[in-house]
């Protein structure tokens, strides 16, 4: 009963924080305009300053760049299982394998982590996520541009791929760890007052999402039927490939304990990246209620799959 009372305690923030982003949509007491600029906040200030202490504070090992191709070469393997999949059943969708591969790291991810084990716990389920967003805002974010836009330009590409905030925050904070600045960053005059800066603004990166995924929940009963079926299809690939790679690859090959494990188990649940909304033709209604209907049904899922979890995993010893 003890043991059931702690896990409940850990779920019940994040489910009072998603209700209560919802409640705020629901009776309208802030508008659409005020949530994206939250989620601007969120996205490029706050997840950012998360992940830049992270990273510098993370003890760099050879075996992280391992788990960081395994995790890119994981994501292009599920687009192209997306991609086959959908010609051979004749799946008429087209964002169908954009749904299949990534997951909502910064959104969810960090979120449902840090406030299960603690914003100290971060960097573990960082270093699952850093092959990850590499794949996001490279290869993944090119074909919705190419899907949008026709745009091909390399150098276009790139650009989006080294703008981003969040590519930005790991690479920098890698290289000042790289370079022993750390203890220099946090106890130099002014670099000190800047780090606890950064520190406060990472504290609010939970709340603030997890009342933003909740805002954003939507559900529309037209084509249910689809929809199930391609979350079903992506959560019966993954769920078991976590736990293999779990075994076989983080413990058995790399020697990575239970907090990396967690990490990659929590990433591997989590629902399709929200930003392929983002990056849709206005006009495609009826694909752009597809999208949305999956990552609203697919969060729902993540977070019954993650709360079993974490009853069997309620701490990261």
């Amino acid at each position: 009963m003890e043991h059931f009372a702690d896990t409940l305690n850990q779920v019940l923030p994040i489910l009072l924080l998603i209700i209560l982003g919802n409640r705020l949509r629901r009776y309208a007491f802030i508008s659409e305009h005020t949530v994206e600029g939250l989620k601007w906040l969120a996205l490029n200030v706050a997840l950012p300053s998360v992940l830049f202490a992270s990273f510098l504070n993370l003890e760099l090992k050879v075996s992280y760049l391992a788990v960081m191709a395994v995790i890119f070469g994981l994501c292009v393997f599920m687009y192209g299982l997306g991609r086959l999949t959908a010609r051979v059943l004749r799946i008429t969708h087209p964002y169908f394998p954009l749904l299949v591969t990534g997951f909502e790291f910064g959104m969810l991810g960090v979120s449902l982590f840090g406030t299960s084990y603690g914003m100290e716990a971060i960097g573990y389920i960082a270093v699952i996520g850093l092959g990850h967003e590499f794949f996001i805002w490279f290869p993944f974010l090119s074909v919705l541009l190419i899907m949008r836009d026709n745009v091909r330009d390399p150098l276009r590409l790139a650009a989006a791929f080294v703008k981003a905030p969040p590519i930005l925050a790991i690479l920098l904070g890698v290289a000042l760890n790289l370079l022993g600045a750390r203890e220099t960053l946090y106890t130099g005059p002014v670099l000190g007052g800047i780090m606890a800066t950064l520190d406060i603004l990472g504290r609010m990166t939970i709340p603030l999402i997890l009342v933003i995924v909740g805002y954003g929940f939507r559900l529309e009963a037209h084509g249910l039927k689809d929809v199930v079926g391609t979350v079903a299809f992506r959560m019966a690939c993954l769920i078991p490939l976590a736990l293999l790679l779990n075994r076989l690859f983080l413990s058995d090959l790399l020697g990575l304990g239970h907090p990396f494990q967690a990490g990659l188990f929590t990433m591997l649940i989590l629902p399709p990246p929200f930003i392929i909304p983002l990056f849709m033709k206005p006009e495609d209604h009826e694909e752009r209620r597809y999208v949305n209907n999956v990552l609203t049904v697919n969060t729902v899922a993540s977070l019954a799959v993650f709360a079993v979890y974490l009853a069997f995993n309620p701490t990261l010893n």
